[in-house]
């Protein structure tokens, strides 16, 4: 009999519902305001977006799950010094669950800015409460519990497309095959729905998307809201890898107002790792996605407003003598400093056609996601940096072999020691060097065979593989600044070493920063990144202080004051 597949939060029920003193709450009463709710009120509804936290005085509260198939299971039930909410109640996201008051109910609601002062002004309540909600959170992402449903089969490229989304931007989902689930089949009768229009998304608010891209999808999970383009914040971040986040932390904590914005999910490149094992204090690794989740979590913690996805477009100077950072569809953000923190797009293998199997048999990372695909069979994984490797024993624990295939004559001028120890003792990794793939063999877009050449022998081989990952490094992803005026180097990296002597990680532009792989000079690290994070921030107080004493001397010249 198979091992029976128990939550990871299941032994952390105290952490994960506590029921607060009566001295705690009296502590909190200031944080929020009195609400009443008689027997059978709806207190939260799944897709409707939350009022806040609610801190019990008295009576009960019913969470179910949404799903009208599941409506008798009782995720918890909250009686007196216990709170209602998860990681919706933070960012006043739309809720993913319901509650129902069960008799009549008193509470406190603390809205969520509110909770944010909370977090910081009562730091041992706070995280309780802090821990509580991520808990909470990921009991629904390993239940399944709440968010929308998603109608395809599994290697539909369009079907990971969204549930990769999904995923990395930790939002819970389900997934439906056609094939085996009969209220999959039910739901295409019921909206008439033919093969051809899959994948389908139905969303907690009914509405349903045929093949949405991410910020329909986004926008129909309430993940995105419209931004407010008469506001002005101190720094707009353009990224939320791991330096993005990082500046989001450093530059919020310190009480300057910021915005950061991603055209995908936070975490970058980072995020999508296996494993991390060499990152300072994590001495027995950690996901990449557990990491950036952490710093995601910080940031909004700290009350950075998150635009995910949002793409940047273009910067331009406004008529306050800010910024105005346009995005894709047509809103716009202003700021008084801009930190860009894109990072580097994934590079693409030049062998012909193989746009064909991008999104279902190519992959640019090794999730949990992919791996389902492969589970058993043979794969082929192309590159001999630190992710290659990572990604590598990753996949070695759930697939029948790996084959690795590096151009270089070996791996370990490219790859951390302890990761080429690692794969050499998997005995189901076998490596390949001065090798490339020289072609792709499938048929409507479902590839079957992977061929490769040595550069030693010129020998060729064919393998029936049906999965092809690869790391081979990337490009900045500096496009976008084309028309900004912001130097770049030959590489198209943003230059900022020529213009240090005003304020460090500045760029060619007078309060545009850049940080991260982005930038000319960086060193490819995840902690290298997360340095250069907390570092722009003293150069972001800098800047905004000489602003200050720009206003103040043009003023009055000799006194620095207005004369009245």
């Amino acid at each position: 009999m198979a091992p029976v597949t128990r939550p990871a939060t299941e032994s952390r029920g105290a952490q994960m519902f506590p029921v607060l003193e009566p001295v705690d709450i009296d502590r909190l009463h200031h944080f929020g305001e009195i609400r009443s709710y008689k027997a059978g009120d709806m207190v939260a509804r799944a897709g409707e977006r939350v009022a806040g936290l609610h801190v019990i005085l008295s009576g009960e509260v019913r969470v179910v799950p949404h799903e009208a198939d599941r409506r008798d299971e009782t995720i918890v039930t909250h009686g007196p010094g216990a709170f209602l909410g998860e990681l919706a109640q933070l960012s006043g996201r739309p809720s993913l669950v319901d509650a129902v008051a069960i008799s009549d109910v008193e509470a406190i609601l603390i809205p969520p800015s509110r909770l944010r002062d909370l977090m910081v002004a009562e730091a041992e309540i706070g995280e309780r409460i802090m821990r509580a909600l991520i808990l909470r959170r990921v009991r629904l992402l390993e239940t399944g519990v709440g968010g929308p449903v998603i109608v395809g089969y599994a290697d539909n490229r369009d079907v990971l497309r969204l549930e990769g989304f999904l995923a990395r931007n930790g939002h819970p989902h389900q997934r439906l095959d056609p094939d085996i689930d009969e209220s999959a089949k039910t739901l295409l009768e019921r909206f008439h729905v033919t093969p051809a229009e899959l994948p389908i998304v139905l969303c907690v608010n009914g509405q349903l998307l045929r093949n949405p891209s991410e910020n329909q999808l986004a926008r129909c999970i309430g993940l995105s809201r419209a931004l407010d383009s008469s506001k002005s914040y101190d720094v707009a971040i353009v990224g939320a890898g791991p330096a993005g986040l990082a500046a989001a932390v450093y530059a919020a904590s310190e009480g300057l107002s910021v915005v950061m914005l991603d055209c995908r999910a936070f975490g970058g490149q980072a995020g999508a790792s296996a494993r991390i094992e060499n990152y300072l204090g994590f001495p027995t690794g950690i996901s990449g996605m557990a990491l950036m989740a952490r710093a995601y979590n910080q940031a909004q913690k700290f009350g950075t407003e998150v635009a995910i996805p949002e793409e940047a477009v273009s910067i331009a100077a406004s008529d306050s003598g800010s910024f105005a950072l346009s995005i894709a569809d047509s809103e716009s953000i202003n700021a008084r400093a801009i930190v860009i923190a894109t990072g580097a797009q994934y590079r693409r293998l030049d062998v012909a056609g193989i746009e064909e199997y991008e999104g279902s048999h190519v992959h640019y990372w090794a999730s949990p996601l992919e791996t389902k695909l492969c589970a058993g069979q043979e794969v082929a994984l192309v590159g001999a940096g630190n992710s290659a490797g990572q990604g590598a024993v990753f996949l070695a624990s759930r697939v029948a072999k790996v084959w690795l295939l590096a151009r270089g004559n070996s791996l370990e001028a490219t790859m951390s020691r302890y990761l080429c120890e690692r794969i050499a003792a998997q005995p189901n990794i076998e490596v390949l060097v001065e090798t490339e793939v020289v072609g792709l063999e499938g048929v409507n877009g479902s590839l079957e065979a992977i061929r490769w050449r040595s550069h030693r022998t010129g020998e060729e081989m064919r393998r029936t593989i049906r999965h092809l990952f690869l790391f081979i490094g990337a490009y900045p992803n500096t496009s976008w600044l084309a028309a900004s005026g912001i130097e770049l180097d030959a590489k198209g990296f943003v230059r900022t070493d020529a213009f240090a002597e005003r304020f460090p990680l500045e760029t060619s532009r007078r309060g545009i920063f850049a940080i991260g792989d982005v930038r000319s000079g960086s060193i490819k690290r995840v902690a290298a990144s997360v340095g250069e994070g907390a570092q722009v921030v003293a150069a972001l107080h800098a800047y905004l202080s000489s602003l200050g004493a720009e206003r103040t001397t043009a003023a009055d010249p000799v006194s620095g004051a207005n004369n009245v």
